[in-house]
Parts: structure tokens; C-alpha cells; sequence
């Protein structure tokens, strides 16, 4: 009897919570609202688009929903996507006031970094200290370490190259190659010392946990693991203190790897800064991001705290490893693939740029040599715009009282807005009938919609500070790899997989050491 009594009493008051909870703010709350198109589901709730966060493809799914319903759709209860280049300036320029959305607490790891902390005063003192670190001339003392780590690169693509099939080339997935270098390089900017992923040639790295002993555990997969829990639970809120409970593994497996990144970021802060107290008695300094963070100052002139740094230095990892790898794979991919469609008007020139600003007999370039290379560059912007890296649209809450208007509509408080970099980048109404093929010399000649597209790194306030370490990054690594060796692809599409960064799945190629 009281079991019949309980679930009567369920089945009267369910509906009814599921009504205040999800359809009446769509005829209050959110009803300036209730006209942009949009799937339906997404009028009262953020589960279709954390479906497609669960399932790695939001970046696909909102795309879809762009070519289905139009520039402007709805695709969460108060979240509006606007798919213009315009809308960029609209939702993240300087003095718009908005604040980064609630979507990125779940990224919080410890103390916020400059990545994910929201509040507008906290993110100008955090960005202020950490700035430094990536000006022209840190970002040049940076190169030495990245050498190291491309020589060791070199060496063992080196012995791939020399178990070549029948055809010349040996057969490889760029994709962990790529991965191994960028880690490797941010382990040692980050934190003194590469991970040494490119030697072992596996994904790895040390894992220090409060109170456990120190693990090894595969750090991109972690990563990866981390972004994609993250990006989900973060449309989620309401779900994250239940998500450990949840029968499905990918909240189990992507709650650990969130502690499991974080012990990373620890191991190498702990012994970063032991090696730092062994060089001072020394007499040695290294250059690179962590000795400038350690030596920073806040405006009140008092060092960060360890947590702050070990922070920080968490968010150099992932953005420096992460969107590195990623896209230094698929531009290799992206050439490739163009030169695969027009034979003959991609490798053959990006060679002989090379071969002009870099001597025979180097194992790897120069950043001199190849910074102001601009048909290496084309080919870098054009494999970012074709892969786009940070394709999803990065969400920001609308805090003026009078609300924001695009064009003709408005958008009050409270409201979400955010602008997808894959579908503006895939804009044929931008980019041309052409938009899907790999075409550097489109960079010759932008329109002014063009120019205002193109964002691979953010816009505005809260756009990448590293992005002139990225740059000097992927110039190196592409430049090295096309000046070194002969590739042939052997797969016909690039297949992606999204975190909060899209990666690429896997790339095949055929490599031969160039004579």
C-alpha cells in the first residue's frame, strides 16, 4: 500500500516539477526568446547540445543546425548561436561587458586559471601576470627548448622513415607523432623538462595524486578525457555533483581524468620548482613560462600562490599541448590533401620556399628562417581554417541591464550568445563557393568579411595570450617536417573527435627522408 501511495504521489508531482523546471521559463524567463528557430528540445533545456558534447561531435551538430534553420539558432534554452563573422565583434569584443559563461566552471581544476576563471577583475590581474611570459622577446628565448625537442623529433621520425615498404615510404599515424612533440615542447616551457614522450615514443606522463604514490598515466588520452566530461557537465551544471554516480563510464573515466591532469600539472610544478632551488644554488636559469610565473608579481606586488601557479601552469599544458598537436596534424593533413586534389601546386612550392630559407644540412628550422615565409603561412591559415581547431562557439552571458542587439534583434540579460568557428570558417557565403578545398593563395586577397572570420585563437579580451607561441610553433614543426621529408597520404578524409578542442582522429601517411 505506501509503495502505491509513493509512486501515485511520484507521478503527480513529477510532471508537474518537469513543467516549472523546463516549460514554464519558456513563457517567462526566456521568452523574448521563444522565436529563434531551432530543435525543439532546445526551447527548455541544454540536453541536445550536451548530446552532442557526449558524443564528440557538437561542433557537427551545431553546424547542422546552422545549415538547417539559419545564422541565428537556438540551441539551448537561453544559448543563441550566431553564425556571422559580425557576430564575432557583437559577443566577444572589448567593452561589451559580458561575462564568460557558467559553462566553464566545469573546467575548474583546483583554483580557476585564466582560461576558465569568469570574473571580468580577476581574469585582468590573472592575464596581466602571465602576459609577460609570451611577449616577443620571452616567446624568442622560448626557442631553444623547442629545438631540443624537434631534434629528438627528427631523430625518430628518422628511424620510421628508414622501415620503408615497397613503394619508398614507410607507412606512420601522424597523429601521436604530433601529440608526443607538443607535450613534450610544453613540458619543457611549462615546467623545465620535457615528458619524454617523444623518446619512449607512447603517450605518458607522471601522475602525482595527494596522498597516493606518483602513477604514470597517458596524458593526452587524459586530456582528452577531461575535455570532453568537461564540455558535457558543463551545459550540465545541475548534473555535476550526481555525475560520479552515473552508470555511464564516460562521467566515471572522464571524473578521474580531471584529478588525474590535475596530478600531472602538480608532479610537474613539484619538480620544476625543486630543480629551480638546485639552480639557484648553481648558478643556473632556465628562460622559460614557470620561472616567469614563479617571479611574477600581482599588482600588489605579492608572488602568486602555489595553487595559482600550479593553475596556470595546468592551463599552459592544455592549451599549449592540446590545440598544438591537433592542428599541426591536421595542416599537415590539409596539405597534403590539397596537393592530393591538385598535384603538383602545393609540396613542389612549400619545398622550394623552404629550401630557400633553410640551408641543406639542418636537421630542423629556424624560427629566422621561417617566420616571415608567407606561402608557409597561407598553408598554416589555411589548415586552421579548414580544421578549425577551437570550432565550437566559446559561450558569453549578456550582463547589461538593457540587454545587446545584432542587427534587428535583441537579446536581453542573462541571455547566452556565442559564435561556432567551424561553421563561420565553412561560410560559403564568406570563403566562396570553394570553401571546402584547401586554397592558400585565397590569403592573397581577403575581403573585409574574410579577415573579420578567421578566428582560430579567440577575439577580443579573452582570446589566446599564447598565440605568438602557437604561431612559432606550428611554423617550426610544419616548416621542419615539409623541408625533411617527402609525405604521401593514404587516408581520403580527416575524422575528427571534439573535447573542448577537436582533434583529429587519426592521419596515415607515407614518409621518406628527403635526399
Amino acid at each position: 500500500m505506501e509503495i502505491s501511495y509513493y509512486l501515485a504521489l511520484l507521478g503527480i508531482l513529477l510532471p508537474g516539477w518537469m513543467l516549472s523546471y523546463w516549460v514554464l521559463p519558456y513563457f517567462t524567463t526566456y521568452k523574448a526568446l521563444k522565436h529563434y528557430p531551432g530543435p525543439i528540445i532546445c526551447k527548455f533545456s541544454n540536453i541536445w547540445l550536451a548530446l552532442g558534447a557526449r558524443n564528440g561531435k557538437k561542433f557537427e551538430w551545431v553546424d547542422w543546425a546552422h545549415r538547417k534553420y539559419g545564422k541565428v539558432v537556438r540551441v539551448g534554452y537561453n544559448h543563441v548561436s550566431i553564425a556571422t563573422p559580425e557576430g564575432l565583434h557583437t559577443v566577444y569584443a572589448h567593452g561589451n561587458g559580458f561575462l564568460k559563461d557558467y559553462f566553464y566552471e566545469a573546467f575548474v581544476s583546483g583554483v580557476p586559471g585564466v582560461f576558465n576563471v569568469r570574473d571580468r577583475r580577476e581574469h585582468t590581474r590573472k592575464r596581466k601576470i602571465i602576459s609577460h611570459a609570451f611577449s616577443p622577446a620571452s616567446v624568442h628565448a622560448f626557442e631553444p627548448h623547442m629545438t631540443a625537442n624537434l631534434l629528438r623529433w627528427v631523430g625518430q621520425l628518422d628511424k620510421i622513415a628508414a622501415q620503408a615498404g615497397s613503394d619508398g615510404f614507410a607507412r606512420m599515424n601522424m597523429m601521436p607523432w604530433c601529440t608526443f612533440l607538443a607535450f613534450d615542447i610544453i613540458g619543457d616551457l611549462a615546467f623545465g623538462a620535457p615528458f619524454g614522450m617523444v623518446l619512449r615514443g607512447r603517450d605518458e606522463c607522471e601522475c602525482a595524486l595527494p596522498g597516493k604514490s606518483i602513477t604514470n598515466v597517458p596524458g593526452a588520452e587524459t586530456l582528452n578525457r577531461r575535455g570532453e566530461v568537461s564540455s558535457t557537465l558543463g551545459l550540465l551544471p545541475h548534473l555535476r555533483p550526481f555525475a560520479k554516480y552515473l552508470p555511464d563510464s564516460f562521467f566515471t573515466r572522464g571524473l578521474q581524468s580531471v584529478k588525474d591532469l590535475h596530478g600531472i600539472a602538480v608532479g610537474a610544478v613539484d619538480r620544476r620548482l625543486k630543480a629551480t632551488d638546485e639552480d639557484c644554488n648553481g648558478g643556473h636559469k632556465r628562460h622559460d613560462i614557470l620561472e616567469m610565473l614563479v617571479n611574477a608579481k600581482d599588482p600588489q606586488g605579492m608572488p602568486i600562490s602555489r595553487e595559482e601557479l600550479t593553475s596556470e601552469a595546468l592551463t599552459q599544458l592544455i592549451a599549449g599541448s592540446d590545440t598544438v598537436s591537433n592542428t599541426s596534424c591536421a595542416i599537415i593533413y590539409w596539405i597534403l590533401h590539397g596537393e592530393r586534389q591538385a598535384p603538383e601546386t602545393i609540396v613542389a612550392r612549400l619545398q622550394a620556399e623552404l629550401r630557400a630559407a633553410i640551408p641543406e644540412g639542418e636537421a630542423v628550422a629556424r624560427h629566422e628562417q621561417v617566420k616571415n615565409l608567407p606561402f608557409l603561412r597561407q598553408c598554416i591559415d589555411e589548415g586552421m581554417r579548414l580544421h578549425s581547431t577551437s570550432a565550437i562557439g566559446l559561450p558569453r552571458i549578456v550582463t547589461a541591464d538593457r540587454g545587446i542587439s545584432y542587427g534587428e534583434m535583441h537579446f536581453p540579460k542573462g541571455t547566452v550568445l556565442s559564435v561556432p568557428s567551424f561553421t563561420i570558417h565553412h561560410d560559403a557565403e564568406v570563403w566562396g563557393d570553394d570553401v571546402e578545398e584547401f586554397k592558400p593563395d585565397r590569403w592573397l586577397d581577403l575581403t573585409p568579411r574574410q579577415k573579420i572570420c578567421f578566428n582560430p585563437f579567440s577575439y577580443g579580451p579573452r582570446a589566446c595570450v599564447g598565440q605568438n607561441v602557437a604561431h612559432m610553433e606550428l611554423a617550426l614543426i610544419v616548416g621542419t617536417a615539409f623541408h625533411r621529408y617527402e609525405f604521401c597520404l593514404y587516408q581520403t578524409k580527416l575524422e575528427s573527435h571534439e573535447g573542448f578542442s577537436k582533434k583529429p582522429d587519426e592521419c596515415w601517411v607515407g614518409i621518406q627522408k628527403r635526399m
